[in-house]
């Protein structure tokens, strides 16, 4: 009885949100409201129990007292819910973006910066193997020709400019697989969806 209930609470809001293809009603905004809501105390649950709790109450009830640290610029971040004295949240953001751009450059840097540099760095010819040989000539052919576009301080014109226009075809393809496969993660779930409504829920699909 109690997954019947589920399975018809799910189906209710699921064709709930999909009401927003007519047109924006109170159906759909109370569903939106919902999911919102119920993600924000799932969260919050979730980083309780699984930050909070280990990595600031545990350290500090084992007696490694540097972690007050971290503990004081979480408090300052609350303060952010007070305008007058708001401003001190400030220091803790600009810890958190700080830290954040630094980790994430130099994780970047050697997966997107060094490691794609490393692989255009490569034989264009292997011996005996075409396909290799036309998938290396048109990652050099690529890469050269998108630098190039981006090199704004000469005009794309004559020769430079031909390959400039290569450089746009590999990036709009680029663009465009990249799009496409955004599309299709998408449709699966809108087919998982479709396939718990149809199958799930009214038993039409076996």
């Amino acid at each position: 009885m109690v997954e019947t209930i589920g399975i018809w609470i799910a189906a209710i809001l699921t064709l709930g949100i999909f009401s927003f293809l007519y047109k924006d009603n109170p159906f759909y905004k109370f569903c939106e409201s919902l999911f919102v809501g119920v993600s924000a105390g799932y969260w919050f649950a979730t980083t309780f129990w699984q930050v909070m709790m280990p990595k600031l109450v545990d350290n500090l009830a084992a007696g490694r007292w540097i972690y007050i640290i971290g503990g004081i610029f979480g408090i300052l971040m609350l303060l952010r819910l007070f305008p007058k004295i708001g401003w001190i949240s400030r220091w803790s953001l600009a810890l958190v973006v700080g830290t954040t751009a630094g980790l994430y450059f130099t994780r970047y840097l050697v997966s997107n910066g060094m490691v794609q540099t490393e692989n255009t760095i490569m034989p264009i010819f292997v011996t005996g193997n075409l396909p290799q040989t036309i998938g290396n000539l048109v990652i050099v052919v690529g890469t050269f020709c998108g630098l190039v576009y981006f090199f704004f301080s000469k005009e794309h014109k004559g020769t430079f400019g031909g390959f400039a226009k290569v450089g746009i075809w590999f990036i709009m393809v680029s663009f465009g697989a990249s799009f496409g496969y955004t599309v299709m993660s998408r449709m699966s779930l809108l087919l998982g969806r479709l396939d718990y409504l149809f199958g799930t829920w009214l038993g039409l699909i076996k």
